[in-house]
């Protein structure tokens, strides 16, 4: 597989530059970075979280933890995770586990940890479990600028 569709076509309609990295197969966020050979808490890893009012991608460093209290307390919502059927649905074009770290192209509303924008450069699954797009500091700002971010995670 390749990057999916989706996030493709969303990536090249911003005008960022990225860059594609192959790397052996993974099943975790941590895994992709020590097999990428790239620090850990630069690899964005997306929580698919839901309530009754929809969706909600949480976009934290994968060496991190989500906080569903204080995310949900910052929206205002009662969410929790979504199950791997839910997210198959949602993120068609992807394999399970390898869901890219923005979710506008998806429609899916998302929020970010602030710790990623202190990041030089960022990597995200491409949507399967042998690519890693990654992207300059400065252009994941961009991509997820108009989207709420704060102190969503903790470090494992």
């Amino acid at each position: 597989m390749a990057i999916a569709t989706t996030f493709s076509d969303y990536l090249n309609s911003t005008g960022v530059t990225y860059t594609v990295m192959k790397h052996g197969h993974t099943y975790s966020s941590l895994e992709t970075a020590e097999a990428a050979h790239v620090p850990g808490d630069q690899v964005a890893k997306p929580v698919v979280l839901h309530d009754k009012d929809g969706y909600v991608m949480a976009v934290i460093p994968s060496t991190h933890r989500a906080r569903l209290g204080i995310i949900s307390k910052m929206l205002d919502r009662h969410l929790e995770m979504a199950t791997e059927e839910e997210i198959g649905e949602l993120f068609n074009d992807c394999e399970i586990g390898a869901v890219p770290a923005i979710g506008k192209p998806y429609g899916v509303e998302m929020v970010w940890d602030d710790e990623l924008a202190t990041m030089p450069d960022v990597y995200m699954e491409s949507g399967d479990h042998e690519i890693l797009v990654h992207v300059a500091g400065e252009d994941f700002k961009h991509l997820v600028d108009d989207q709420q971010h704060g102190q969503i995670s903790t470090h494992m």
